[in-house]
């Protein structure tokens, strides 16, 4: 669960790196000036789509960082860990089911078991695949 006091630290870490002033920021995310007024005070805590605004916006904050304080600010090539390629999948196809009517479990190309795949969509919703 996310802090939102250690948040607002972090917050206020991003905007004194880019030298932004809250309401620059807001204004550069399309959100509400109270939005980032409410997260730099502690009293809400981050919503998804500011979330992924802000990492679409400054590609040098982490989101393990943002979110628990995991890692560093800015990140490094060191800390970067870029996603995998759709071709990194062996996904058999939904509509194969097993006998006991349940669908197969993902596997990754190296055989490891994929637990969930989860699409974002551009309007901050998301779908969730599980694994069998």
């Amino acid at each position: 669960m996310v802090n939102s006091e250690d948040f607002a630290k972090r917050l206020h870490q991003i905007l004194d790196y880019y030298q932004l002033s809250a309401t620059a920021l807001a204004d550069k995310l399309e959100v509400n000036r109270s939005t980032i007024s409410h997260l730099l005070s502690g009293r809400n805590k981050p919503s998804l789509d500011f979330v992924m605004k802000l990492l679409s916006h400054f590609p040098e904050v982490d989101l393990y960082w943002l979110m628990n304080g995991s890692g560093q600010f800015p990140k490094t090539q060191d800390t970067f860990q870029p996603h995998p390629q759709a071709d990194d999948f062996r996904i058999k196809k939904i509509s194969d089911q097993d006998e006991t009517g349940s669908f197969p479990s993902f596997r990754s190309k190296d055989d490891r078991e994929i637990e969930r795949i989860v699409i974002f969509f551009k309007d901050g919703s998301f779908t969730a695949y599980e694994g069998a």
